[in-house]
């Protein structure tokens, strides 16, 4: 899975020149949590989250009062509080290299660029849905985690199983088991009954670690 086909694209960006205050009520009414910042010609500059914006704001044991602060807040600009260190990537870096370098970083977006030009954004909320599209969260159906013999063809032995019974995987994933001799999956799995799938699982598996339908 490649950035380029689960990152927003064309998101919305600001101005170096707007200010503090206008992009703070601004992120606000757009719900978002970081802007690009791009100049006059679209190319990518800095990158300014709302941490930054609230780090520019008086705090409130300040002596000022509410026009003083007001007046103050105006007259800083985006480019004096932007991060103009960008970490960036491109449309096919791998996903799991972006999510490293957020997790790394401690960043929770990343600009996608082609050129100096920025085409795109990767945040953590769209690692979260993609988490859960993965998972299978999103359908319908019976989640079950196994842990299963580690033998070439059994994954293809399970499903060949479950798939004979009449269900349907939408979502499988793998993960380590307790030793060298297992390994374990999630799979959710649909058009088929709690009972049938049980029956299907258990002459093949160590252990049905969860089953429920959501």
């Amino acid at each position: 899975m490649l950035v380029g086909r689960w990152m927003t694209p064309n998101p919305k960006t600001i101005s170096p020149d707007v200010s503090v205050a206008e992009a703070t009520e601004r992120m606000q009414r757009e719900r978002v949590r970081r802007y690009p910042v791009v100049d006059g010609e679209g190319c990518l500059i800095g990158i300014v989250s709302l941490d930054d914006l609230l780090r520019a704001s008086p705090s409130v044991a300040t002596a000022l009062n509410v026009w003083e602060i007001s007046y103050l807040l105006s007259q800083v600009r985006i480019r004096d509080v932007m991060v103009k260190k960008v970490i960036t990537v491109t449309e096919e870096v791998p996903l799991e290299d972006a999510a490293k370098i957020m997790l790394d970083r401690r960043i929770g977006g990343l600009p996608v660029v082609r050129g100096d030009q920025i085409v795109g954004i990767i945040t953590e909320s769209d690692i979260f849905r993609i988490f859960a599209q993965i998972l299978g969260a999103l359908e319908p159906g019976i989640r079950v985690s196994v842990l299963a013999p580690y033998f070439k063809g059994s994954l293809a032995q399970i499903c060949t199983a479950i798939t004979q019974a009449g269900g349907l995987i939408t979502a499988i994933n793998a993960f380590p088991g307790d030793d060298p001799s297992n390994w374990g999956a999630h799979l959710k799995v649909s058009e088929i009954s709690r009972d049938d799938l049980l029956a299907v699982l258990e002459p093949l598996v160590i252990k049905i670690i969860d089953l429920r339908e959501r």
